[in-house]
């Protein structure tokens, strides 16, 4: 198991393969939450979670079907492109 230790300012160097192993970069945040059992680190995501019933809402399109080419016409040129 991977060992660390606290530095007089409080830092901890979390290993390398551990960083590698989840792609961890430099900059990145961390929600820090105290259990019983010790100190959890959390990844910050850069969007609330959600689930699907969050979002569900913003598919219920009702509307006509419109076929590719009214899409592209509605579509501004160079701002989305269909492959």
């Amino acid at each position: 198991m991977p060992m660390t230790r606290m530095s007089s300012k409080g830092q901890v160097v979390i290993p390398r393969e551990i960083r590698a192993a989840h792609a961890w970069t430099p900059g990145l945040e961390f929600e820090v939450e105290d259990r019983p059992e010790g100190v959890l680190l959390r990844p910050r995501t850069p969007f609330p979670r959600t689930s699907v019933s969050d979002v569900v809402g913003c598919t219920g399109y009702a509307g006509p079907r419109r076929s590719l080419t009214e899409m592209r016409r509605a579509t501004p040129p160079g701002q989305v492109e269909a492959t």
